[in-house]
């Protein structure tokens, strides 16, 4: 069975850019890819707004992660596409875990280096937390 690269997708430019990365990094390795969605609603949120909030969230990820499943598949790569309703950069590192990922691939999403620190964005939180290579793909890759 071929390994996996694990993509952190949220349809935003920098994830599009990763996408096209991943693409291209599977088809040269012979790797699945796995398109991933992580949400978790703010903590704040109870009971049916939780849920609402929730559900909605799931939604978005369907739609977003269904394009790039497409492409992904229509270059010839075997793609999944896995929703996960964590924070982004746990549930990425759960799935390269579970998928015994050679790499996980997300984009900048255009934060600045001191934003990200201060605010703890997911490519930052990624490299403190994974124990495989962390990919971080410009959106003007």
């Amino acid at each position: 069975m071929p390994r996996a690269l694990v993509l952190g997708y949220d349809d935003s430019p920098s994830a599009q850019a990763a996408l096209t990365t991943a693409i291209e990094l599977a088809l040269r390795f012979g790797d699945r890819l796995v398109i991933a969605f992580a949400y978790a609603p703010p903590q704040r949120l109870v009971g049916e707004e939780f849920a609402e909030h929730r559900r909605a969230l799931a939604e978005i990820g369907e739609r977003v992660t269904a394009t790039a499943l497409d492409r992904a598949r229509s270059e010839g790569v075997e793609a999944e596409v896995a929703l996960v309703p964590e924070r982004a950069a746990d549930a990425l590192v759960s799935l390269a875990a579970k998928h015994d990922a050679r790499l996980i691939v997300v984009g900048t999403y255009g934060e600045s280096p001191l934003k990200s620190a201060i605010l703890g964005s997911t490519p930052h939180r990624l490299l403190h937390l994974s124990q495989i290579p962390v990919l971080v793909v410009p959106a003007t890759a």
